[in-house]
């Protein structure tokens, strides 16, 4: 548990310097669009996974990898150095973090909210607006909502919305009754 709060430290000293530097040249958007290209790729490609977090590659295989990425994807010369610069100092496996802060940094800087969903299986188009309907009113913004897909709650939902949490998940209320009869 501590090296995946030391990764999302680093991930977002990393993505505030990324954020800042974007916004003084204007960029914030492009850099956006860029880290979410690297998003889907990093969870499409298994070699892009073994290469961020391998130690068998050392920083600069790394960093041509990454920056022969951008070049590849066409990605802006900011979002490029900084993924150089990233795999250079030995932090390319904070990627993931660097994207997740960068995304709530832009979010915040556009007034909206980032959210955080997870349910058991995927959410329909139907039930994606639902929630984003439900966000919108209750926070009195444009949520900018991730998803994910953790079986492992068996049913419902869970909504993180900054450092508050919304958990109405099965599995919550099956720990919630458990613990209830073992104090009975």
């Amino acid at each position: 548990m501590a090296d995946d709060s030391n990764v999302a430290n680093v991930g977002s000293r990393y993505a505030q310097a990324l954020f800042d530097l974007a916004s003084d040249q204007k960029q914030v958007a492009a850099v956006e669009a860029d880290l979410n290209s690297l998003k889907a790729a990093i969870a499409d490609s298994r070699d892009l996974r073994t290469l961020l977090h391998s130690p068998t590659f050392g920083s600069e295989d790394k960093a041509r990898g990454l920056t022969g990425i951008a070049t590849k994807a066409k990605f802006n010369a900011t979002t490029k150095k900084f993924l150089g610069l990233l795999a250079a100092n030995g932090r390319a496996a904070a990627l993931p973090a660097v994207i997740d802060a960068y995304a709530r940094l832009s979010a915040n800087a556009r007034g909206a909210v980032f959210a955080e969903v997870t349910t058991a299986v995927a959410l329909s188009a139907a039930q994606s607006k639902g929630v984003a309907a439900a966000l919108r009113q209750s926070l009195g913004k444009d949520p900018e909502i991730t998803t994910r897909v953790d079986p492992s709650i068996l049913g419902g939902i869970k909504v993180k919305v900054g450092s508050r949490l919304f958990d109405a998940s099965l599995r919550s209320k099956l720990d919630s009754l458990k613990f209830a009869l073992k104090r009975a």
